[in-house]
């Protein structure tokens, strides 16, 4: 990995450091306050987090990427990838493997958060 390239993935954990604690706290409220399935829980923090992130990534990750018109319905493509991904891998971990669900979402983080980059630097915001 470039020096470049270094620096995009740290601005990048940044607003992904924000916008996996908005995930986590509506996966958190949806499931322990509402009474809600892990797994569409999980989903729909996904969502809120990936609006958060596209604003973080296109102001501060990816500042002089692609136009909005663009940019936006690729990183919806990619965020809409990312919580279908997301939302299998706690199904598979809580209903398969009987996982903790908050267990099971570390993994699918550490599994989607790299997928994540790798498509909006190259394809989203390219």
């Amino acid at each position: 990995m470039t020096a470049n390239a270094a620096a995009v993935f740290g601005r990048y954990l940044l607003v992904g450091l924000l916008a996996t604690s908005i995930h986590y706290a509506a996966l958190i409220a949806l499931v322990e306050l509402a009474g809600a399935a892990a797994a569409p829980s999980a989903a729909f923090g996904a969502a809120c987090g990936a609006l958060a992130g596209y604003a973080g990534n296109r102001r501060f990750a990816f500042p002089a990427g692609a136009a909005h018109a663009q940019a936006l319905p690729r990183f919806l493509a990619v965020a809409a990838l990312g919580a279908a991904t997301n939302g299998a891998i706690v199904w598979t971990g809580t209903e398969v493997l009987g996982m903790h669900y908050l267990a099971a979402q570390v993994v699918a983080t550490s599994i989607v958060v790299w997928s994540g980059f790798v498509l909006n630097r190259r394809w989203s915001f390219a």
